[in-house]
């Protein structure tokens, strides 16, 4: 990851997780997550004012729907926003990142625990 975008993102995002080294992350997923959105502000999809102000809504809206805000949540609405935001810019649509996440979801579903998920073309069918 490339140390001085994360800087520039912690700065510009105050609310997220880090310790003095820069961001930190639970599980691996999160930081892959934080790399997406790195990579698509570098490349001008989004400034992060307008991150930040997504992020703040999809924040609000779930705790509205009762997340406890305990901190454990931050990075599921950090991919919501990514997923919102890659929609909104006509990147891709709801749709298929929808088709894509349950094509996933089976793959992961019939793959034995410690084997990498692979996608197939029939985890597209169902």
């Amino acid at each position: 990851m490339d140390s001085a975008a994360a800087a520039r993102a912690t700065a510009a995002v105050p609310s997220i997780p880090r310790d003095d080294e820069g961001p930190v992350f639970r599980e691996p997923w999160e930081a892959q997550a934080f790399a997406m959105a790195l990579t698509l502000h570098e490349r001008g999809l989004f400034t992060w004012s307008e991150w930040a102000a997504a992020l703040a809504d999809q924040i609000k809206r779930a705790q509205a729907e009762g997340d406890p805000d305990t901190g454990e949540t931050y990075y599921r609405h950090w991919l919501a926003t990514l997923e919102y935001l890659v929609a909104e810019k006509g990147v891709t649509t709801t749709a298929t990142l929808h088709r894509y996440r349950d094509a996933w979801d089976h793959a992961a579903d019939r793959t034995p625990h410690g084997k990498p998920i692979e996608l197939r073309p029939e985890d597209f069918s169902g």
